[in-house]
């Protein structure tokens, strides 16, 4: 029997009963497609609180929220006790609009959601200073996963996860064929839109290009010259792409870790997608893992990722991530840095494959922090 899933049998990782608070503004944050309006809808349907929503895509909202005027910005909101606005990006001066409510209406709540672009560009950042939380919403993780599937089931959907990732649209389509058409039009129709719209880039090709060049580098060390040379343009603006596709929450940077020894790279980085589908549709791959070769660069971006996910949703964060590599080529995947105390992991697809020597120079160089393998029978404990 086949079960039809949808979003409201998965519960997801933030509450916003418990996360609003009277004249602070709660800002839901991420990529698109993940989730956020689908959040904040659920929690409205249940508040008994007089409500008011709008959308930062109608323009008399922008005029109003936009205006800096005090007196039509609170009689707009005139006996309402909470105001929730999906899209808040799209509004400039978002944030003094956002600021004139929390402080001039006595034990009002304010929720808005917005894309990546909303937070991280600073559009409600300064105005907003001691009066904002802000959660980030990924697409699903495993933990929020088991809501629909035991730790069996999820080990044995792992195929799946891996090749088509988890944003919700994804996990809810009906088939593989599905799966793929929501991911092609996720990187074509919002995540692209959303990069060229931040920073007013022009060629949507030399970043398909890019994205492209990082899929295949996935998890190695990605040069800015290198990755200039081919794709014709100076290395300024392969930075400048690379930083916004980061803000946009397509990429996900990873930085070397360097305190003992000589021969350690930090100049360099790595860069994860953060979400395994996105990575495969650029590439067009969604062969299954049989008829692949890059098995080891989709577990390592998928359990990256969702170690992610389990620290932000945990509020464990901050937490610094790296990797560590020496000249002579040995390397740990993954280093996580928490208040001063190291863990080191190896991810590794198979149970049987790590490297000695690596190992041997990890522990002493860094005894404190032993070096575990994250494989494919284990890692339910690493990220769940």
């Amino acid at each position: 029997m086949t079960i039809t899933i949808t979003m409201t049998m998965i519960k997801r990782a933030y509450n916003i009963k418990e996360l609003i608070k009277p004249n602070k503004v709660l800002i839901i944050y991420g990529p698109r497609r993940v989730g956020k309006t689908t959040l904040l809808d659920n929690f409205l349907k249940d508040t008994p609180l007089k409500y008011k929503i709008d959308s930062g895509d109608n323009i008399r909202v922008r005029q109003i929220l936009g205006s800096q005027d005090f007196k039509q910005i609170l009689e707009y909101m005139e006996g309402y006790e909470l105001y929730a606005i999906d899209e808040a990006q799209q509004i400039l001066g978002i944030g003094m609009g956002l600021k004139i409510l929390a402080d001039n209406i006595n034990g009002i709540y304010i929720i808005a959601t917005g894309s990546s672009s909303f937070d991280l560009s600073s559009m409600a950042g300064e105005p907003l200073t001691g009066r904002k939380t802000a959660i980030l919403l990924y697409p699903l993780a495993q933990k929020e996963l088991l809501a629909l599937y035991n730790r069996f089931e999820l080990k044995e959907k792992l195929e799946d996860f891996l090749i088509y990732g988890s944003y919700p649209d994804v996990i809810t389509a009906a088939n593989k064929k599905e799966k793929i058409e929501v991911l092609e039009e996720l990187v074509n129709s919002y995540l692209l839109k959303d990069v060229l719209a931040l920073d007013n880039l022009k060629s949507s090709k030399t970043l398909i290009d890019l994205l492209k060049l990082l899929a295949f580098q996935t998890g190695s060390l990605v040069s800015f010259n290198e990755l200039a040379a081919k794709l014709r343009i100076d290395v300024k603006t392969v930075a400048k792409y690379l930083d916004v596709l980061e803000k946009t929450f397509v990429i996900k940077k990873l930085s070397g870790f360097n305190r003992n020894l000589r021969n350690e790279i930090t100049a360099k980085a790595k860069y994860y997608f953060i979400d395994n589908g996105i990575r495969n549709a650029v590439v067009s791959q969604f062969n299954t893992l049989e008829n692949r070769d890059d098995v080891g660069i989709l577990w390592e971006n998928f359990i990256f990722m969702e170690r992610i996910k389990k620290m932000t949703y945990e509020r464990i964060m901050p937490v610094n991530f790296y990797f560590w590599r020496t000249y002579d080529g040995k390397e740990v995947d993954l280093v996580e840095e928490n208040n001063g105390v190291l863990s080191s992991y190896e991810l590794k697809w198979s149970k049987d494959k790590h490297n000695n020597k690596t190992r041997a120079l990890w522990n002493k160089t860094y005894p404190n922090a032993p070096l575990s393998v994250v494989n494919s029978e284990n890692y339910l404990d690493f990220v769940l």
